[in-house]
């Protein structure tokens, strides 16, 4: 029997941050921190998390301390939004894995990248995914970002896993043609989530149809950015637009270097983390940091530490 999934991809919507992963000065995870930063969000009317995507350095954790970040999420959420932890891995035996468990503990979905460093073919993609996604009853959100796994799945390869797991049920799409993800909605169907996972596109895809954003500025602001989805979906498009616009100066300024470093820089400002990522991620220059620090005070973000 196919199992029905209307009922997550109603709630699955809107902004869903993905969580910076918080280390200590030591490099050890700080998993109080990350209950904290969980509720700040939620504070601040995030409508869903995740976990362990770009944002959280899956690459610098090992599996189990994956497991041990999603297992602390899933206990902080307690329910209250949807949790789609990223479990995605260039190692197909460990994405089988991640994916199982976040089943387990109690994800509502689970986002699965491309395959970076490799650059399997179309074939070979459309196999990887779909053998994790017919492992496990969950629902499925592909993670398509090109920039990082060098790569791109197309779209006629994403239209045929919708096709063949009815639990294949939406995209993140950090990809900055344009033309393509109007596609994906042309090809999968206008009920498949479309997220955006570009930040100067989150608005631009709500209008072709999108449900929403996997945004890392969303570590910083999460309040504005929730808010303009909730303009939209409100139906109130002037300021849905307008917030647009006024989040486009922290967008850019907070991907002058690689994510997550400037979100970990201005998040340590703020005094929410230790400002500490694992080599060999670093943080941006004393040059950037001093950008960074300008720009959270245009937004009157209060910052603790200079």
């Amino acid at each position: 029997m196919v199992q029905d999934y209307s009922e997550i991809k109603s709630r699955l919507k809107g902004s869903v941050t993905p969580v910076i992963t918080p280390f200590t000065t030591n490099s050890d995870v700080d998993y109080d921190t990350l209950s904290e930063l969980i509720e700040f969000q939620l504070e601040n009317g995030t409508h869903a998390i995740s976990v362990t995507g770009t944002s959280g350095e899956p690459s610098s954790l090992t599996e189990e301390e994956r497991v041990n970040v999603m297992e602390t999420a899933y206990k902080s959420i307690n329910g209250r939004v949807p949790f789609v932890p990223g479990t995605g891995s260039t190692n197909h035996d460990e994405a089988m894995r991640l994916t199982k468990k976040a089943e387990e503990i109690g994800a509502d979905a689970a986002l699965v990248i491309v395959p970076y460093y490799n650059k399997p073919n179309q074939q070979a993609l459309y196999k990887h995914f779909k053998t994790v996604a017919d492992s496990v009853d969950i629902p499925i959100i592909i993670y398509n970002i090109p920039g990082r796994t060098a790569q791109n799945l197309h779209v006629d390869t994403l239209a045929q896993l919708s096709k063949d797991c009815p639990n294949v049920i939406g995209v993140k799409e950090s990809n900055k043609d344009f033309e393509h993800v109007n596609r994906v909605l042309l090809k999968c169907g206008r009920d498949f989530l479309l997220f955006s996972g570009i930040e100067l596109l989150c608005y631009p895809m709500l209008a072709i149809g999108g449900v929403g954003s996997v945004s890392a500025t969303a570590n910083v602001v999460p309040g504005k950015v929730a808010q303009m989805h909730d303009a939209w979906f409100e139906g109130d498009v002037e300021t849905a637009q307008n917030l647009h616009y006024e989040l486009m100066e922290l967008n850019d300024v907070l991907f002058k270097d690689t994510n997550p470093a400037p979100v970990k820089a201005a998040l340590g400002m703020m005094g929410k983390i230790e400002p500490h990522l694992r080599l060999p991620m670093g943080l941006p220059s004393e040059e950037l940091q001093k950008e960074i620090r300008q720009t959270l005070d245009k937004y009157n973000v209060s910052v603790q530490y200079a």
